[in-house]
């Protein structure tokens, strides 16, 4: 089933008709803000042939290409473990969790390609280097414990991101975050169960669970972005119902989640400043290197090189198959025309 046929469209105010012939271009923006503003303050949806403000439609593309992206580099980690898996059951379910993110991938290529841009472009500039995906993926798997680390901790952060984009007032991509979020919630359970087997069984296992979340916790709660004064997109987004919470606002709901969590994992969190905070009501962590986060965000992390080197092989590797694929759409276009004449 199609992703976008997952969610049924709200009811929303009645879009601009179709300008008469005499009407001015300055007309034209002023009815499409009306209309849009009326969208927002209503709660409703934008769809791709609605009129929407030129920074609105910069700053879906620029946060659903690197969501896309973010998916397709994701796959990497995960996929080397495949082979090295400890048993054919989980070698399986690893196989099918990477075979979702691929599909993540193409419906979030898909919802921004409605917004004017190419999905070869998309690609080009990821490969190129130009276009951001999130900071966790540049981060090594050291061992069969990070597949549960990387589950439970990025795939549970993405989790308490990702749920109230569902809700995202831009209607392609809230109707495809529903399925991802379905497929999110196994993953997370995966990695959950990886870390609890590890953690009841040899001391040796138990520990390697425990340096696999301490590796990952800190990385995982800067997927959110940066503090709210250090983030100048997070607000913008929030106005237009893009983003429902603020990072900071996720990444203490996560936090809170993670305590209760790993309580039954029998494991700890690597922060013994973590606290709930009775007079604001939210949970608390100790400090991040932020200055890591802005490092690994500049392409000097500990695997950005190879993350992108690998993505760029397997783009030429796979030149055969777009090749072939356009070819046969071509001839099967041709067929049409002939039929039709």
């Amino acid at each position: 089933m199609a992703a976008q046929n997952l969610q049924s469209v709200p009811d929303q105010p009645a879009a601009p008709q179709e300008a008469n012939a005499g009407q001015g271009q300055g007309q034209l923006e002023a009815d499409g803000q009306a209309y849009f503003d009326r969208v927002m303050a209503d709660d409703s949806r934008i769809e791709p042939k609605d009129w929407m403000p030129a920074a609105y439609r910069k700053t879906l593309l620029r946060q659903i290409s690197q969501h896309a992206h973010s998916e397709i580099i994701g796959m990497q980690p995960e996929a080397n473990w495949i082979s090295r898996a400890p048993s054919l059951k989980r070698k399986a379910i690893l196989m099918a969790k990477v075979q979702d993110e691929a599909g993540h991938g193409l419906y979030l290529y898909s919802a921004a390609e409605t917004l004017g841009q190419s999905r070869d472009q998309m690609m080009d500039d990821l490969i190129a280097g130009k276009a951001r995906y999130s900071s966790i993926f540049n981060y090594p798997a050291l061992t069969w414990a990070d597949m549960g680390a990387i589950g439970w901790l990025v795939d549970g952060a993405a989790i308490c991101n990702q749920v109230p984009l569902c809700r995202a007032s831009y209607g392609p991509y809230g109707r495809a975050m529903v399925r991802i979020c379905k497929e999110e919630s196994f993953h997370q359970r995966q990695g959950f169960e990886i870390l609890l087997e590890l953690s009841n069984g040899t001391p040796a296992q138990k520990q390697m669970a425990q340096d696999a979340v301490n590796r990952w916790y800190a990385p995982a709660l800067m997927m959110f972005g940066p503090p709210d004064d250090d983030s100048p997109n997070s607000k913008q987004s929030m106005a237009w119902n893009i983003k429902r919470f603020s990072n900071d606002e996720l990444r203490s709901r996560f936090v809170g989640m993670m305590v209760e969590q790993v309580r039954v994992l029998g494991l700890t969190l690597p922060d013994s400043e973590v606290r709930f905070n009775e007079d604001t009501r939210k949970w608390e962590h100790g400090p991040l290197d932020w200055n890591e986060f802005k490092e690994v965000l500049a392409g000097r992390g500990p695997c950005n090189s190879q993350r992108l080197e690998r993505r760029r092989q397997a783009h030429d590797d796979g030149a055969w198959v777009r090749e072939a694929a356009a070819s046969y759409a071509a001839k099967q276009v041709n067929k049409q025309k002939e039929y039709a004449a």
